[in-house]
């Protein structure tokens, strides 16, 4: 694979490697198998700064450009998706608040997030997850404040997060025009954590019920103005789903080279399982599509870099592609292990397990495939 890249992306993707090789690899099998949150590899995370990378210096982010921020994404979700996941969910909680709040309410919300707290993005609820619009949670307006009531689900960062942004309605009859985004801190009183989801994958991120019982939030809280709420959501999210991909990619980048490094050296009927053409072939088209998947990213954080404000279509592109690429890479590095790779003693089981949900999540790639279709039909 022949890339070019920048002095400070060449820094940036050194810096990530080794943090990630040092740090996380060494316990992932343990981590994986109890499913813990390791906050001690958080807090140096966060001491790194690698939950804001791509948040403005003047907020006290690294400013990384989106280009590099999909190279760090890359090598992050290389070693372990769940921990690239878990620095997202924080990056992602601030530049909603970047995106649709005032002046005061993004140095607020820096001022908790940056010096190393987690974040957290509530839209999901258990009635409203791909339709956004039956969602549930009310904000009812009282004097200067807000009374949230509602139950989120599949809060990543739930259980350890410092700052919330809380999708809602003030009325679900005016549909999106009646949504309403709200930065909750942490110990605010009626807000309450569910469960911790038992996952199947990411399993070092932390994924939770949220329960909001006469949340009194400030009017002073809300982003934007009423009916701003799915707007501040969806503008965050078209970025997130470039994030995620780039995240696949380093899925699907790792699953290849256990892949090759186990085919080189597994023999079968006297020579190396690399020689057999079929294995041969399979190789090829895992390497295909992961270089495919990079050049999606790459191109939809370039639009991003340049200024473009709206990448609806390449976002749901890059999304839908990389993660289809990343289940079916990784299907395909057990196959190639053959008995050994359903084994947890091998490692792209896990890597299996991880990339089934980026199918799922930041919007399921049925719906991208209909935004893909919506914008085609603008365009033609």
């Amino acid at each position: 694979m022949t890339m070019i890249y920048t002095e400070d992306q060449l820094a940036i993707r050194d810096l990530v490697r080794d943090f990630m090789a040092r740090r996380v690899k060494p316990h992932l099998r343990e981590l994986d198998d109890k499913g813990e949150f390791p906050q001690d590899i958080y807090k140096e995370a966060f001491e790194m700064g690698l939950h804001c990378l791509q948040i403005p210096e003047e907020f006290g982010g690294a400013g990384l450009d989106y280009v590099t921020m999909a190279v760090a994404l890359e090598e992050m979700g290389r070693c372990d998706p769940g921990f690239a996941i878990t620095m997202l969910s924080t990056s992602m909680t601030l530049k909603c608040i970047l995106l649709g709040g005032n002046e005061e309410q993004k140095q607020r919300a820096a001022d908790i997030l940056i010096p190393g707290a987690h974040g957290s993005f509530s839209m999901t609820e258990p009635n409203a997850g791909s339709d956004t619009l039956s969602l549930r949670t009310t904000a009812r307006k009282d004097g200067d404040d807000y009374i949230l009531n509602g139950t989120k689900c599949f809060a990543t960062n739930g259980a350890y997060s410092d700052l919330y942004v809380i999708i809602a309605t003030v009325d679900r009859s005016l549909g999106s025009k009646g949504t309403v985004a709200f930065m909750v801190e942490g110990k605010t009183p009626g807000l309450s954590v569910g469960k911790h989801e038992n996952k199947m994958g990411l399993r070092l991120s932390n994924t939770c019920d949220l329960f909001l019982e006469d949340v009194r939030v400030p009017a002073a809280n809300m982003l934007g103005s009423v009916g701003d709420g799915i707007k501040i959501a969806l503008g965050g999210l078209d970025t997130g789903r470039i994030y995620n991909a780039a995240v696949a990619v380093g899925i699907a980048q790792n699953a290849l080279e256990e892949s090759v490094a186990y085919a080189k050296t597994r023999e079968q009927f006297g020579k190396p399982i690399i020689e057999n053409q079929a294995i041969k072939m399979m190789l090829a088209d895992m390497q295909i599509g992961t270089e495919a998947g990079r050049q999606l990213v790459f191109g939809a954080m370039r639009l991003l870099d340049a200024g473009v404000k709206k990448v609806s279509m390449e976002a749901s592109c890059a999304k839908t592609f990389c993660s289809d690429n990343a289940v079916k890479v990784t299907t395909d590095a057990v196959q190639i292990f053959g008995g050994y790779g359903y084994s947890k003693e091998y490692p792209v089981e896990k890597m299996m397990r991880d990339s089934k949900i980026f199918q799922i999540f930041e919007g399921t790639n049925q719906i991208q495939r209909l935004v893909v279709s919506r914008e085609l039909a603008k365009l033609y």
